[in-house]
């Protein structure tokens, strides 16, 4: 029986034609275990995963495997995109017990999904000292059928743990001066003097982190934490992990030079680089800023866009060779070879020079990761652009990575802000006309009449998953980046309807917050993270969020939660400040009110842009000349002697108004 077939999920989908009887996450595959009496063997990835398309391709589609697997278990096969909440808790639990977790998630749960034992990928034959898949297999069903209670106790003691694990962190009273400077020397200690970014291999790019340097740096004029972003953005757009041909950014550097990449593409990094070279240019003009933030907002949407005006999830690192075999990288990567025969012999040793491609390969089997070694300078600019555009266009007939293109709501709210902010700055309004269409499908999709989100949705229909907090947090702050952006006040409305649903439904004691809701699925326990990962946590993105909120409206009980939930930061900060990036950046807008800026005057005017381009830590911007039906902060700011006027206020109290750009910009500028 094909269980997954019906499923939104491009990911469950790659395995509905397994020889394995898959089933989807519900109440049904637990009670079927119950009724056999087997334990249910949970397996959760995501379809950009290497080592789950391995796993898959060695263990699931093999016949014999796959007889054990039904014979003995109940399989339930998880999206961990579709379903953070069910990835969150039983990764929490991996990690407690190996010390370490990853993808592909393996599992062994009761009938009440308590989990037992558990790994991540598993061999075909045994190896390293790691057991074979059919060896954990065989030893799990025996310890199932002849030490039940042995089993048994095991998964009590582990919900028991986990249980206690609860975060005593909120309500501790909001980080100030101390917690912030000592998590920028925490960070000046983990960066890498010699190749930028923070620790060693595997580098991951620090998006978050660089947000909270380049605000801290525009509010007290620290020259070192301006330094680190910028040399950090610089070493990631020179090495291979930023695509030289195409733009945008693969997930993350196998080796700390930055020169190797693991090549899936994400949407949520590209959504938070592109923002965050974008706010790099801002706050320095770069111009390697400014071509990197708007190559990576053109990969987007050229590549990720989908038919309904979303955006995809990611592209896979593999793609066929050419030869038939599934490689990874292969999509991407050159050798001097291949130079030759799409530019011939002089350009493609100008190529090679320029991109960093030898005889010997920076990759595998001779092949070479492109990069920038010289950085672009000292050349035929021309020239390049040139060579550039024909080895793009040759790579254009390769056969192309696969796409997963399910629409996750918080990362288009990432990519919506993304794609507004960038189109304002630079001066494209097709940009900021992709991020609004990315927000009317959220709206259309993925909420409901009572504003409850839905977290995915693929070719126009909506999944059956709710939002977590991430998606409200994510897609509040893209609604927020939108009204500032287009002078639309609705969108600050939408803000508002989701907003108030984390302040209802995820929110706990002393500040707390939760990742779903009160009313959500209840799992074994109820997942609660504050740390920065890959993307911002649901936690630190509702902070950030709700104080945007507050700011444009005054809102009390919306300033209030997001103090609450800033407590962590004060906590974790100065300990762990790689792991709550966003969480300091918005500790910075709390320290500096934020800034609330009302412009009445035309959207896109002159004062509208420069106030736009300040760089004061999350600045709220609210204009349009019709008065404050729609932003409250415009209530009552007439135009001076009929001429488009700018108010600078913190907690609504203004300074005196202007009519002038550059005063405008030196009340802004940090």
């Amino acid at each position: 029986m094909n269980r997954l077939a019906g499923v939104t999920s491009p990911y469950l989908l790659q395995h509905a034609d397994n020889p394995v009887d898959w089933w989807p996450w519900g109440q049904d595959a637990f009670e079927e275990a119950r009724r056999r009496n087997v334990p249910v063997l949970l397996s959760v990835g995501y379809s950009a995963c290497h080592w789950c398309h391995v796993m898959a391709h060695e263990s699931f589609e093999d016949e014999a495997v796959a007889a054990y697997m039904n014979e003995h278990f109940v399989n339930v096969k998880v999206d961990r995109e579709e379903r953070p909440d069910v990835d969150a808790v039983y990764m929490e639990a991996v990690q407690a017990a190996t010390g370490q977790g990853g993808w592909p998630m393996t599992v062994f749960l009761n009938a009440d999904a308590e989990p037992f034992y558990f790994g991540t990928y598993f061999p075909p034959e045994s190896r390293h000292g790691m057991p074979s898949f059919v060896q954990v297999l065989e030893g799990v069903s025996a310890a199932w059928r002849d030490r039940p209670e042995e089993v048994a106790e095991v998964a009590g003691r582990i919900v028991h743990d986990l249980a206690g694990r609860s975060l005593a962190h909120g309500g501790e009273g909001l980080p100030g001066e101390q917690e912030l400077a000592q998590a920028l020397l925490g960070l000046t200690r983990e960066y890498d003097d010699k190749h930028a970014g923070f620790g060693g291999a595997p580098k991951f790019p620090p998006s978050m982190t660089i947000e909270f340097l380049l605000r801290h740096h525009a509010r007290t004029g620290a020259e070192g934490a301006l330094q680190m972003a910028a040399d950090t953005c610089g070493a990631m757009a020179r090495g291979g992990m930023y695509d030289q041909l195409g733009g945008g950014f693969a997930r993350y550097s196998v080796d700390r030079e930055w020169i190797v990449p693991h090549f899936e593409k994400m949407l949520y990094d590209n959504a938070l680089l592109c923002r965050v070279y974008a706010h790099l240019w801002r706050a320095t003009g770069s111009e390697t800023a400014r071509r990197v933030a708007l190559e990576t907002a053109d990969f987007l949407v050229r590549e990720l866009r989908t038919a309904e005006g979303g955006f995809a999830s990611a592209l896979d690192a593999d793609s066929d060779d050419g030869s038939g075999r599934h490689v990874e990288g292969a999509f991407y990567v050159w050798t001097p070879g291949q130079l030759r025969e799409v530019l011939g012999e002089e350009d493609a040793a100008f190529a090679a020079e320029y991109f960093g491609v030898t005889e010997e390969g920076t990759f595998e089997e001779g092949a070479s990761v492109l990069q920038l070694p010289g950085g672009g300078a000292g050349v035929d600019a021309d020239r390049a652009a040139g060579v550039r555009a024909r080895l793009f266009a040759a790579r254009e007939e390769r056969p192309r990575p696969g796409r997963d293109d399910k629409v996750v709501a918080a990362w288009n709210g990432l990519a919506i802000a993304a794609l507004a902010e960038t189109g304002a700055y630079f001066g494209r309004p097709d940009l900021i006309e992709r991020a609004t269409e990315a927000a009317d499908l959220l709206v259309r999709l993925h909420m409901g009449e009572v504003a409850r989100l839905v977290r995915t949705s693929r070719d126009g229909r909506a999944g059956s998953n709710a939002g977590v907090l991430e998606d409200y947090g994510d897609v509040a702050e893209g609604f927020v980046a939108l009204a500032a952006v287009t002078g639309e006040g609705a969108w600050l409305e939408f803000a508002g309807f989701l907003l108030d649903i984390v302040l209802q439904h995820f929110s706990g004691e002393g500040g707390q917050l939760y990742d779903t809701a009160d009313d959500a699925e209840r799992l074994i326990r109820r997942p609660q993270d504050p740390t920065d990962s890959a993307t911002p946590a649901g936690w630190t993105a509702a902070a950030g969020a709700l104080l945007s909120y507050a700011a444009h409206t005054g809102s009390q009980a919306h300033r209030t939660a997001a103090e609450g939930a800033l407590g962590v930061v004060k906590a974790l900060g100065p300990r762990v400040p790689r792991f709550i990036g966003w969480g300091l950046a918005v500790a910075e807008a709390q320290l500096d009110g934020p800034r609330e800026v009302a412009v009445a005057g035309p959207v896109g005017g002159e004062l509208h842009r420069t106030a736009l381009l300040g760089r004061a830590p999350g600045a709220v911007v609210a204009a349009g000349e019709t008065g404050g039906a729609e932003f409250p902060l415009l209530m009552d700011r007439p135009q001076a002697e009929g001429r488009p006027t700018a108010y600078v206020c913190r907690h609504f109290v203004c300074d005196a108004p202007t009519t002038d750009a550059e005063e405008l910009a030196r009340k802004l500028g940090g």
